[in-house]
């Protein structure tokens, strides 16, 4: 009966794979997928010492498979993986932890990712107004943000409910780079995604 229990044990743990993370600093937890991507790593969004939002990274497999033989302590493996989650489909999604009024959190976002976005003005403030749409009020405690960034642009979803898709491939980049660039939002996303999915080395 023990091995048979073992088995079925070990084909769960193949099966699932991913478990869910909780950030450490807020204690908010992530579930292991959102459709077909794994959760990579989770991290905060700090403002001083306000601890605004927990982030958690979803990338396909493919992406987790690119880094996985790096040493997390390499530049290559923080190259490799913002370069292989911008060529994907990947997911943010932030839970906040801080209430913040609607206009000031769609700015704050859309602002982090104008600098990076090297397209029209217009695309930013579309997807500004998406943001703040989705807001009744404030963005409260337990209020999430998804953004989808693919090859068709950059989807919207506030608290479960769809609120557009701006239809351009470069600022579903530029939103990556918020996370992932040198001087990304919150280092201790790009951290746990290294330390999750790369080489122990």
């Amino acid at each position: 009966m023990t091995k048979y229990l073992c088995v079925i044990a070990v084909f769960f743990a193949v099966v699932v794979g991913v478990a869910a993370m909780t950030d450490p600093a807020t204690g908010i937890e992530f579930s292991p997928r959102i459709d077909d991507r794994e959760i990579a790593g989770v991290g905060v969004r700090k403002k001083g010492p306000i601890k605004v939002y927990a982030v958690g990274m979803y990338v396909p497999e493919t992406v987790k498979e690119a880094v996985s033989d790096l040493p997390k302590s390499s530049k290559d493996a923080l190259t490799t993986l913002r370069d292989n989650t911008k060529a994907s489909n990947a997911t943010f999604l932030l839970k906040m932890n801080f209430k913040v009024g609607a206009e000031k959190m769609a700015s704050a976002i859309a602002e982090s990712v104008a600098p990076r976005h090297s397209g029209s003005k217009n695309e930013i403030s579309d997807f500004k107004n998406m943001i703040a749409s989705g807001i009744s009020g404030a963005a409260k405690k337990g209020t999430t943000f998804q953004f989808d960034c693919s090859e068709e642009g950059l989807k919207v979803t506030v608290d479960g409910k769809d609120q557009g898709v701006v239809p351009s491939a470069g600022l579903a980049q530029a939103f990556c780079d918020v996370y992932l660039d040198d001087k990304a939002v919150s280092p201790a996303l790009r951290k746990s995604c290294l330390e999750n999915i790369c080489s122990k080395k």
